[in-house]
């Protein structure tokens, strides 16, 4: 680093070092060596400035645009509130809507199952519905079909109904229960029942400690698994692989062993799961967190197929058509989006 100095400082091309100490020291500078232009080096302190060229065009990096979801193929909004839960009823060609019709945890006798059919039409608006012809059907959530019996989780009760006529057809209690969520019927007839272990808190959900997965088979409840590792159950479903159940407090599906014990645990891109069909080989689950109805296999990658939907709750799967039948629960609406 050179300092300051009271001495001028003859600036030059050339002349080397020993030329600036001498006249930073005071003593005669000699006369500079001629410079010829063209031998003047480019960048020196007498080469005329030159503009910097303009700098060449580099390539924006962009984000593409997400696609547009995939539109329904039909939608359903005329008498539906709040609904949970669609089901495929294929004996009879139709889908069943649990509409809970306010609260999830009021017992207010107002719910009803409203009946669509696939072509978009309004087939009953309350097919069953609480406080008439002596039906008690408070917040009905997940449903299966039996041997001509529709079953229906409210609360803490499974409610029994005739499948063609909507007769009340008696109920099965859980004690200790506090949110009956989702049903799957297996081939045998086996009941499976998850227990979410919800409450109404201030500012939403908030656990009960009541986690836990039933089985109904011949009218008797078992209790597989009851423990908060479950992580709030919520969709459940009979496989060839097993008991699969995916997690309404995380991203998870896991099988469930004979011991209830958590096997094959797969992680899904986002969480807050709740609706689980299948469709073929493929399974298919609901997000409310990413509004999404994702596609994948046990132990295998899951990815969307339907996305941009809000409160996406117990979807069905219409097995005829190949369809995904979508409650959105906030919404007061059902989609209906076909798979290919």
């Amino acid at each position: 680093m050179i300092h300051a100095s009271s001495h001028p400082i003859s600036v030059v091309s050339f002349g080397g070092l020993a030329a600036l100490l001498v006249a930073a020291c005071g003593g005669t500078q000699p006369p500079p060596e001629p410079v010829h232009a063209a031998q003047e080096p480019e960048g020196t302190a007498l080469s005329a400035p030159v503009a910097a060229p303009p700098p060449e065009p580099t390539a924006t990096a962009t984000t593409p645009p997400p696609p547009p979801p995939p539109a329904p193929v039909v939608s359903f909004s005329e008498g539906i509130s709040t609904p949970e839960s669609v089901l495929y009823d294929a004996a009879n060609d139709r889908y069943l809507v649990s509409n809970i019709n306010g609260k999830p945890l009021d017992a207010d006798n107002n719910g009803y199952i409203t009946a669509l059919s696939p072509e978009g039409k309004v087939l009953s608006p309350k097919f069953i519905a609480g406080g008439e012809k002596g039906v008690k059907l408070d917040a009905p959530k997940g449903s299966g079909i039996w041997q001509g019996t529709l079953y229906v989780t409210d609360i803490t009760r499974v409610r029994k109904f005739d499948l063609k006529t909507g007769a009340p057809k008696g109920e099965i209690a859980f004690p200790g229960s506090t949110f009956l969520n989702d049903i799957s019927v297996a081939p045998d007839g086996r009941i499976c029942v998850t227990d979410s272990g919800w409450k109404a808190g201030a500012s939403g959900f908030e656990g009960t400690g009541t986690d836990a997965v039933y089985v109904i088979n011949k009218g008797k409840v078992t209790t597989l698994a009851k423990s908060t590792e479950l992580n709030q159950p919520n969709g459940c479903l009979f496989t060839d692989k097993g008991l699969l159940v995916n997690t309404g407090g995380g991203n998870e599906i896991y099988r469930l062993d004979d011991q209830g014990k958590r096997q094959d645990v797969t992680t899904l891109p986002d969480g807050m799961l709740d609706g689980m069909q299948l469709a073929g080989d493929q399974l298919l689950v609901s997000s409310w967190k990413s509004s999404s109805i994702y596609r994948g296999t046990l132990g295998g990658h899951f990815q969307a197929v339907v996305w941009d939907v809000n409160a996406p709750a117990d979807i069905g799967f219409d097995s005829k058509r190949s369809r995904i039948l979508v409650p959105r629960f906030l919404d007061n609406l059902v989609q209906v989006y076909e798979v290919k």
